[in-house]
């Protein structure tokens, strides 16, 4: 082994998490108004989920290079969205684009789709870690004790930084 998983633990989540995702979005277009967060002045919701969902696809598409680089390079990538967490990919779908389109929709049932992903992520996460320690040892053992895995709020780095 001398290459790491180009899709890591992607696939075991996805294929729990996108089905699950279309059918929340299938119950809440079927049951109009049953999963509102709110009756009145969706509009606003419509606008904060833009804005989130731009968010979360700035931060996946600041992510891919990296990934990439890393994986072509065999590196352990540090910086850029790396450093906010070891997990930005799934961090920018669970915590992000998926809320947003919760709220364009308007519909907390959706949400219940980055819980499903969060859960899966925590159950599944173990094997790529060990594989990633397998590769970079120390450095990576370093950097997670350093780094969260998933929500991007690296406070440990930034006291290391003032």
């Amino acid at each position: 082994m001398n290459k790491l998983n180009f899709m890591g633990i992607g696939p075991k989540i996805g294929s729990v998490v996108l089905p699950w995702l279309a059918a929340a979005i299938f119950i809440t277009l079927r049951f109009k108004g049953s999963f509102r967060y709110v009756s009145d002045n969706a509009r606003i919701l419509f606008y904060i989920g833009l804005v989130v969902i731009s968010a979360g696809v700035i931060m996946y598409l600041l992510t891919i290079p990296a990934l990439l680089k890393g994986l072509k390079e065999t590196k352990l990538m540090t910086t850029g969205t790396y450093f906010l967490c070891c997990n930005p990919l799934y961090s920018s779908i669970m915590l992000l684009i998926i809320p947003g389109l919760s709220f364009i929709m308007n519909s907390w049932l959706i949400i219940t789709t980055s819980i499903v992903g969060y859960t899966l992520l925590r159950i599944f996460i173990k094997s790529e870690y060990e594989e990633m320690e397998k590769f970079f040892r120390e450095d990576f053992i370093k950097y997670r004790a350093e780094t969260p895995d998933f929500f991007p709020l690296p406070l440990k780095k930034l006291r290391k930084l003032n």
